[in-house]
Order: structure tokens, then C-alpha cells, then sequence
């Protein structure tokens, strides 16, 4: 679950962007009185996530908007199920639907996909991850997703791990340095607790890597062959992480070659967001009872006539 404070900072930073100036429609049109009910609803089948997210862009707007969660983060849901119940001031859901939505539409979205590549992988020892490929100031909630939808977070930011990419490499050794060389200088110069990860494109460079002391080693763009290949060579001297190529169509072939690691980089960067909707609840107004006429006794006389006196005929 992301931090209530980092939801708080994201949503109010969405809200200010749609509502600079506050919601002109809504205060213009909309009694300050008024009240409403809305419910969220799945417009298709997926698995949620956000929906903390989505509770805070109403209660930003309006603390005496009411958020009733009726389903839970990483649960999954069918198309027309009701997934949560807004109620309080009308101006205040109105100003805050667009904002909840986009944000919980996006992370449900990324919980979806992310649970069909799990899905694809199972019966294997690959971890599905993500990767920072995310859409800029939304990474925490977009890992939160991840998570959702049953897989990994790799390193969340450039401070966390050392990963030496390709373009690393390439200036690294443009002056003739030797690479495992260069990475035993670099493990000598990090802190004892930080993590060395080094990407390789061919499976010659493999030795050279596990002699620099890689703790885990990326085999980008790998053919299947090639990562059966590289596994074995590894012999579990590092964590074998397996990237680029990787799809739906693709991933249960990837995850069978025995690597320990499956980095997704669409599970961020390519995602659709899921199709959710607020629906105002409308109550049918009410029909007034119409009163049934009065059963006359027997004896009574016909509509419209006179009674006789009592004892007249």
C-alpha cells in the first residue's frame, strides 16, 4: 500500500491541475446544498487497485464526502459490479470524479495486465517485475499496481541500486578498460548494502561480468536458447534476470528457460487504462397511493339518490 501522505501529495497535485480556479460548471450549476450518490462501477471485468486513491481525491475536495469501499485492492471483479459508494455534498463528487477516476482507472489497468503476465509465468520460479519505464510522478502509486495485480517492484529509483546498462558499459570500457576490472573498482567504491546489477546483450560477456562480482546479471534480448544457454552458464552464481521481447505471447516461454527474474517494461509504459464509471444514483420519485372508494353497503342506496326518512319507503 502507498503511504497515505504520497496518495495525499499525488491527488492534491491532480486536483489542482484539473481545478486551478475551482469547478466552474458544478458551482455554477449545482445548488451549495445539494446532495448526491454515485457509485463506481466496472465496465468491464479486471483487478482493482486504487481504490485508497480514489476515496482520497473526494475527501480532498470535501471531508463530508463519504467513500464506502465494496471491494479491496488486488481483488478481482466483473463487469457491472459495483466497486465503491459516494456519498455527500454534489459539487464536491462532481469536482472530484474525473481525478479519482483517471487514477484508479490507470492503476486497475496496470493490476489487470500485470495479473495476466503472473498468470502466464505460473508453475515456473520467474518473478514478474516492473520497470521504471512509468509515467512521470506516479511511479508510487504505478509500483502499487504492480503489486495489486500479483507481481514485483524492481529498483524504484536511480538512488536505490547500481544497474549498469548498456550505454554504462560502453563509456565505461570506450578507453580499453577491462570490464570486470571496472566493476570490481565500482563494488569497491559502493556502500556494502547496495545491490550490483550489470546488463548484458551477448553471452560472451557473461564471465567477465560474474568476475566483476554482479549480484544479478539482465540478459537483454535474449532468445529463449539463448537464456537456457545463459542460465547454465550462470549456474546460480547471480539472479538471472531475462529483458526486452517480453509479451503475453512471449512471457510463459521466457519464464520456462529457468530465469529467476521477468523485467516488464509494458506493464507501465503501454498499459490501458480500465473502462470504470461513476454513475450518479437517480431514485424514482415517488407515486402517491390513490385512495380505493368505499364499498357501499347492500342497502345503500344508489349513487346520486336521496334516502328516505327512516321508516318511509
Amino acid at each position: 500500500m502507498t503511504e497515505a501522505r504520497e496518495i495525499d501529495r499525488i491527488v492534491t497535485m491532480a486536483l489542482d491541475e484539473d481545478a486551478p480556479w475551482g469547478d466552474l460548471t458544478s458551482e455554477t450549476l449545482i445548488p451549495q446544498a445539494a446532495t448526491a450518490t454515485a457509485e463506481l462501477v466496472a465496465r468491464e471485468p479486471g483487478v482493482l487497485s486504487g481504490i485508497e486513491v480514489f476515496a482520497a481525491a473526494f475527501r480532498l475536495v470535501d471531508a463530508g464526502i463519504a467513500v464506502e469501499p465494496l471491494a479491496a485492492d488486488g481483488e478481482p471483479f466483473a463487469a457491472g459490479q459495483v466497486l465503491a459508494r459516494v456519498q455527500g455534498p454534489a459539487r464536491g463528487i462532481l469536482r472530484a470524479e474525473r481525478v479519482g477516476l483517471n487514477l484508479v482507472q490507470r492503476m486497475s489497468g496496470i493490476a489487470t495486465l500485470t495479473a495476466r503476465y503472473v498468470a502466464e509465468a505460473a508453475g515456473t520460479r520467474a518473478r514478474i517485475v516492473d520497470t521504471r519505464k512509468t509515467t512521470p510522478g506516479l511511479r508510487s502509486l504505478e509500483r502499487q499496481a504492480v503489486r495489486d495485480g500479483g507481481g514485483r517492484n524492481h529498483r524504484r529509483s536511480l538512488s536505490d541500486a547500481i544497474m549498469a546498462k548498456d550505454n554504462h558499459l560502453a563509456v565505461l570500457t570506450a578507453d580499453g578498460t577491462d570490464l570486470a576490472e571496472a566493476l570490481r573498482a565500482a563494488r569497491d567504491r559502493m556502500p556494502h548494502t547496495a545491490h550490483l546489477e550489470v546488463e548484458v546483450d551477448r553471452i560472451d560477456q557473461i564471465e567477465a561480468v560474474l568476475a566483476g562480482g554482479a549480484d544479478t546479471i539482465m540478459l537483454d534480448n535474449f532468445t529463449t536458447d539463448e537464456l537456457v544457454d545463459g542460465v547454465a552458464l550462470i549456474a546460480g552464481r547471480a539472479i538471472v534476470e531475462a529483458s526486452g521481447g517480453v509479451s503475453l505471447d512471449t512471457v510463459a516461454a521466457i519464464a520456462a528457460t529457468g530465469v529467476d527474474v521477468i523485467s516488464v517494461g509494458a506493464l507501465t509504459h503501454s498499459v490501458r487504462s480500465l473502462d470504470l464509471g461513476l454513475d450518479v444514483v437517480v431514485e424514482a420519485p415517488a407515486v402517491a397511493a390513490v385512495a380505493a372508494p368505499a364499498v357501499a353497503p347492500a342497502d345503500a342506496p344508489p349513487a346520486g339518490s336521496v334516502a328516505a326518512p327512516a321508516g318511509q319507503p
